[in-house]
């Protein structure tokens, strides 16, 4: 295993704590996952690679130790995943927002258990920006489509310089995302190829602007 996330990150160093960290996580997501569904069943014997590499491949896209906000954390992908590797520099958080209760509870115990930078807000998406004002990176995955996914961000990337990055898992239709999005919103765009899923990308987003016409 350790090799095949070596792999994934394209020469980011990780140290074997590290590694040992995201094997725990993993064993605790298995027994949590008999009793709540945190991804799609279809998708769990293929958990290293559809949710954790997938994952991890966010923060080799943006290392340095940041504020992030994870959107809809779920079962924990990308933001207890980012907080884990955040533990490895000893900075940098990821606040966790996931309304559900019974996964707000995996969540903390996976925080907890693998000493991850993190902590958990079981609040509506919606009410995050009053609890958490800033941040300088969001992430989410599998949450919504671009357009409300940007309208969930803009609390925090339409604030006067404060430079906060998006970062989105997209499957292959996502240029149609984008192209709707584009209606309503100007922003900064690249595209990273998804380092496990063919046709996939993560979308980096900045600079973002609502349209005014």
């Amino acid at each position: 295993m350790q090799a095949s996330l070596t792999q994934a990150l394209n020469g980011l160093r990780v140290s074997r704590e590290t590694v040992q960290k995201l094997e725990h996580f993993a064993s605790l997501f298995q027994k949590w996952a008999r009793s709540i569904n945190l991804v799609a069943p279809s998708t769990l014997e293929d958990l290293w690679r559809r949710h954790i590499l997938d994952s991890v491949q966010l923060y080799q896209l943006s290392p340095a130790p940041k504020t992030w906000v994870d959107l809809g954390s779920g079962g924990g992908f990308p933001g207890v995943i980012t907080a884990i590797c955040l533990s490895e520099a000893e900075d940098g958080w990821v606040h966790l927002v996931e309304s559900n209760n019974k996964k707000a509870a995996f969540l903390r115990v996976a925080l907890r258990e693998t000493g991850a930078r993190g902590s958990v807000h079981p609040i509506r998406i919606e009410a995050a920006p009053a609890e958490i004002p800033t941040c300088e990176a969001i992430s989410a995955r599998a949450l919504a489509d671009l357009t409300q996914l940007l309208d969930y961000c803009a609390p925090w990337m339409l604030i006067e310089g404060s430079g906060t990055v998006a970062f989105f898992h997209k499957g292959r239709d996502y240029q149609q995302e984008v192209d709707k999005a584009v209606s309503r919103f100007q922003f900064d765009l690249i595209k990273h190829a998804s380092v496990v899923e063919p046709d996939s990308v993560v979308l980096e987003i900045a600079n973002l602007s609502r349209r005014t016409k």
